[in-house]
């Protein structure tokens, strides 16, 4: 919690310049949130930038190149600036920094067996998963079913490196998994 505060403060100025930029590129509120799955299968409200256009449905499979993408939010999904809004998530203890990604009910409930040891740990802003599938959009993109290909192929492997963290979880993995997300960003 301390680390996410400090995290607001150091980063208030790109908050608030994403948030104009939201605000004042396309009509809609600057932020979405959706309902995840985080510890103990307890559900809870992710906050993060909106980066579509206001009412463009719920589409639970986003690609890379998606027309209901703003220009804006292609900009803040590149550079992973539409996570920040997390840190909140993680002030109010639904989330952690690191730790596996929440993920929808709907695929919780697909992968129920390895999902009980998943969810026994507080979910994170980033994790394995999210430095090894940087790129899932543009993956995605070039699928002719999105959707088939996420939960046959995607998530199935996500689901291993969530496991993998479970089991390695420490400080030490914390600080690697932290310098690996920030490298990635740089790239």
């Amino acid at each position: 919690m301390l680390f996410a505060s400090m995290g607001v403060v150091v980063a208030a100025p790109l908050i608030v310049a994403a948030t104009a930029a939201v605000g004042l590129t396309s009509p809609g509120g600057a932020f979405f949130q959706q309902e995840r799955v985080g510890l103990n299968g307890r559900p809870f409200r992710i906050l993060k930038f909106r980066t579509m256009l206001a009412g463009s449905g719920r589409a639970q499979i986003t690609t890379g190149g998606d027309p209901r993408i703003t220009r804006v939010g292609r900009w803040l999904r590149r550079y992973k600036i539409d996570e920040l809004p997390q840190l909140i998530n993680v002030i109010r203890g639904d989330m952690s920094i690191v730790g596996p990604r929440p993920e929808l009910r709907r695929y919780v409930d697909m992968y129920r067996e390895p999902y009980q040891k998943i969810l026994s740990v507080r979910p994170g802003m980033t994790d394995f998963a999210s430095v090894t599938f940087r790129n899932e959009e543009r993956t995605l993109a070039g699928s002719s079913d999105p959707e088939k290909m996420y939960v046959e192929e995607i998530l199935p492997r996500k689901i291993e490196l969530y496991l993998r963290y479970v089991a390695e979880m420490s400080l030490s993995t914390d600080l690697r998994l932290i310098m690996a997300t920030l490298r990635a960003l740089m790239r």
